[in-house]
């Protein structure tokens, strides 16, 4: 995330369509600069290889941007069997190439069976995750290989697209924290040829949709209005949660910070509103109160 102070404060989610070979990064700066936004962040990054949904959150939704990483996600991914690079994709450094043994569709079907559901997976060196205050990428820029231990994740669903050897389609329905990357040599590996990914595509994030979402060349040629019409609204990845409707009392209090008798209806987290307007999230607590968690200035 970062900030300025010489542009304009809007607020509100653009989904973009990241085109291919810019970095997460680079494509959130394009777009702040079309709004000159000055305060603006992603909501986890797609690498340079891939495409597709990036929701980028500007002014006070960058204070839900971290609830989004949470979400689910979908992917298109095409895997080109026979081959290992040491990023796990095709912008790596060929490893190894190994024959591509004749695959069934029954035998297709059972490994696609097998990484469905809980399975434990080992994260990729080139990551963003933290190895003694360090990212593991940057190690593995210095040719530094460290132990990953193998953490729980969970694939809902993986459907083949197309089956072409060597290159095999799935599209894949997955819960956070999963690398497409180690699906893909996990999935070669157990056809016992290895593998790497030539293509990756995001259609989903939680309830955001790809069909819905921008590229930087149709937002370049928008004037300021549409731009801004583009736009969600801050609380739209947060439908799920319940909602509270505030009385102008009740409000004043949860501004200054203070709780209120609410009653044992629900407990936990909820959104809070003055009428239509948007103020925040609040939480409900087991001794009957609410309690305001994460106010907005909009």
């Amino acid at each position: 995330m970062s900030k300025r102070t010489s542009g304009n404060n809007i607020h509100g989610i653009l989904l973009l369509d990241k085109r291919l070979g810019v970095s997460s990064n680079r494509a959130l700066q394009e777009v702040r600069r079309l709004f000159n936004a000055n305060k603006a962040g992603h909501t986890g990054s797609l690498d340079p290889l891939a495409t597709g949904l990036l929701p980028l959150c500007f002014g006070e939704a960058t204070k839900v941007s971290s609830m989004m990483l949470d979400d689910d996600k979908r992917y298109q991914v095409e895997i080109q069997l026979g081959v290992m690079t040491d990023t796990g994709d095709a912008e790596g450094q060929i490893l190894e190439t190994k024959p591509v043994p004749e695959i069934s569709a029954e035998a297709l079907a059972a490994c696609l069976a097998y990484f469905t559901g809980e399975i434990a997976q080992v994260p990729p060196m080139y990551s963003a995750l933290k190895h003694q205050g360090k990212k593991l990428y940057e190690l593995a820029r210095e040719g530094i290989s460290v132990e990953r231990k193998a953490r729980k994740i969970t694939i809902f669903e993986i459907k083949p697209l197309n089956f072409s050897t060597p290159f095999l389609t799935l599209e894949v329905f997955c819960f956070k924290g999963t690398y497409i990357r180690s699906l893909a040599e996990d999935m070669g590996h157990y056809f016992g040829c290895g593998g790497t990914v030539t293509k990756l595509r995001r259609l989903q994030a939680g309830c955001f949709q790809l069909a819905d979402a921008f590229t930087v060349e149709q937002l370049a040629a928008m004037d300021s209005q549409t731009l801004q019409s583009c736009l969600l609204a801050v609380d739209k990845p947060l439908e799920k949660m319940p909602a509270i409707y505030l009385t102008p009392q009740q409000t004043t209090a949860i501004k200054y910070g203070q709780t209120l008798d609410f009653g044992q209806k629900f407990l936990g987290m909820v959104r809070l509103y003055d009428d239509l307007q948007f103020l925040g999230l609040g939480e409900t607590l087991l001794n009957g109160k609410l309690a305001p968690r994460k106010l907005f200035n909009l």
